[in-house]
This record gives structure tokens, C-alpha cells and sequence, in this order.
């Protein structure tokens, strides 16, 4: 693995960060084939919201440049870009006029089961639930600590996802991915308003379901609403789309819009 902090090489942030100390950042995680970072105009799109939201000053221009001169560096794999507010004194109030920090790591491209594309993956049911912040629904912000709790709750291989609720029952997503169901040829994803991250898979694959005439809805789904599903898939800008074949007593077959969109996703992926 190397990495970069404001573009140069290096192996240690400051102790003073503000996404060490609070969470205080933003981050995004980009696959990259041949030195070319996937769906790289999305992660821009949710970052530059992020900093919006986050009141965050970031040189989105630069940022876009060390990520493309990072990628060609690193020629196959996984970029992993966090912008945090940058460095201050013991805290919560943000300094005004310090630069943001920008970091970037690269490993190897997961590998993972090949069955997880073909046959599908079963979702553990997870128990913790994701609590309602509209300030941050949406954004891939650095406290991730429900996705580590709810990721503790199972081990081996027996489940590759966890499903994750929010507090009233709702569907949310997955522990790294989102999910949409089908039902009666209509795609549809929940309501990432309250709570959840949305993804940039989440995103093109709905705008090229539109484009497929392929009639989507972005509601609340609640856990209830699986039992009728006809398909179930989740998505994330890494691996693309696994069908999902179980979860609880519920089982699926990988079904003809799931495979549809498993192509374009591959496509995504690869342009």
C-alpha cells in the first residue's frame, strides 16, 4: 500500500487531525483498472456535496487532479480518498483558515468469491440499527461506527452482507453496499433522506434504468416489502452488483433485471 497527504508521498497523519480526533471529514472509495479511477465524476459529485454540507474548503479541481495522478501510479486496484477539515487545537470548533487535509491510500482490488456475482450472497440480518441525521444522510462521512458494530455481528462465510434498518424498521442498505428490490418489473431503493449513504453505483445504475426505460422508485421500503420481491441485489462502485439469494427465511433467484443490470454495472465499472 502507498499513500499520499496533499499530494506527496507519506505514512503518517498529525495527531491534531480533526478526522482522528472527531470524524471531522469526508471519504471515498474508488476502484481503479489499468490507471483509471471508476465512476470517478460520481465520487466527485458526493464529495463536493459533503464539503457543501460539511462547510469544508476543499480545491476540488486539485482534489480531482491528485486522484487521476494517483490512479496511474497505482495501475489496478483500490484508491481510497478521505479529505478531513485538516489540523486544529483540543476542540470541536472548526479554525477558521485551515486548509483541509487530503489523503490518499492505494491497495489491491478485493478478491472476491466469483459465486458472489453468479449465485448470489445471503445478507445477515443485522440487529444494529442506523440512526436519523438528515444533516448527513447520504454522505460517505468518517464515522462509520454503526457499519462497524453491525459488521461484528456475524463471522464466516455463510454471509457476505449484512441488511441494515433504521430505528422505525425501514430498509436501508447494506453494511458497505445498497440495495434495491423488484417487484413487478419496478426497481426500487430506499429513501436515503433520514439516514444511509448514497452510493455512486446507487446513483448511475438508477439514472441508467431511466435511460433503459426501466420504471424505478426511490421510497421507504420496509422489511415486510422483501417477502414480495421477485429480486433482490446490492451494489457498491467496487465489485459492482451481487444478487442476493437469502436472507432470514427469505430466498431469491438471481432474476433477469438483476443480470441486466449486473452488465451495465460491469460496464460502469470499466469506462
Amino acid at each position: 500500500m502507498h499513500s499520499w497527504i496533499d499530494g506527496q508521498p507519506a505514512t503518517a497523519v498529525n495527531l491534531q487531525n480533526r478526522g482522528l480526533a472527531y470524524g471531522d471529514g469526508l471519504f471515498e472509495t474508488i476502484a481503479v483498472r489499468a490507471g483509471r479511477p471508476s465512476l470517478l465524476e460520481g465520487h466527485l459529485a458526493r464529495l463536493a456535496l459533503g464539503c457543501e454540507r460539511l462547510a469544508i474548503n476543499a480545491d476540488m479541481p486539485l482534489v480531482r487532479d491528485e486522484v487521476l495522478r494517483f490512479a496511474s501510479q497505482l495501475g489496478d486496484g483500490v484508491a481510497k480518498l478521505i479529505l478531513t477539515r485538516g489540523d486544529s487545537q483540543r476542540g470541536y470548533a472548526p479554525v477558521a483558515g485551515v486548509p483541509p487535509r487530503r489523503i490518499l491510500q492505494g491497495g489491491p482490488l478485493p478478491e472476491y468469491p466469483a459465486e458472489h456475482a453468479e449465485q448470489g450472497v445471503r445478507l445477515y440480518p443485522c440487529q444494529t440499527r442506523l440512526g436519523e441525521q438528515p444533516l448527513l444522510a447520504g454522505l460517505k462521512h468518517l464515522n462509520r461506527l454503526e457499519q462497524v458494530l453491525a459488521r461484528a455481528e456475524w463471522q464466516g462465510s455463510e454471509h457476505a452482507e449484512g441488511l441494515m434498518q433504521d430505528g422505525q424498521g425501514r430498509v436501508i442498505e447494506g453494511v458497505y453496499s445498497n440495495l434495491f428490490l423488484v417487484r413487478d418489473g419496478v426497481l426500487v431503493t430506499a429513501d436515503l433522506n433520514r439516514c444511509g449513504v448514497a452510493g455512486v453505483m446507487r446513483s448511475a445504475l438508477l439514472e441508467q434504468a431511466k435511460a433503459l426505460g426501466i420504471s424505478t422508485q426511490v421510497r421507504d421500503v420496509m422489511l415486510e416489502e422483501l417477502a414480495q420481491a421477485d429480486e433482490v441485489f446490492v451494489c457498491n462502485s467496487v465489485y459492482g452488483i451481487w444478487p442476493v439469494r437469502g436472507h432470514a427465511e427469505l430466498n431469491w433467484s438471481p432474476g433477469p433485471l438483476t443480470r441486466k443490470l449486473q452488465a451495465v454495472a460491469r460496464t460502469l465499472l470499466d469506462t
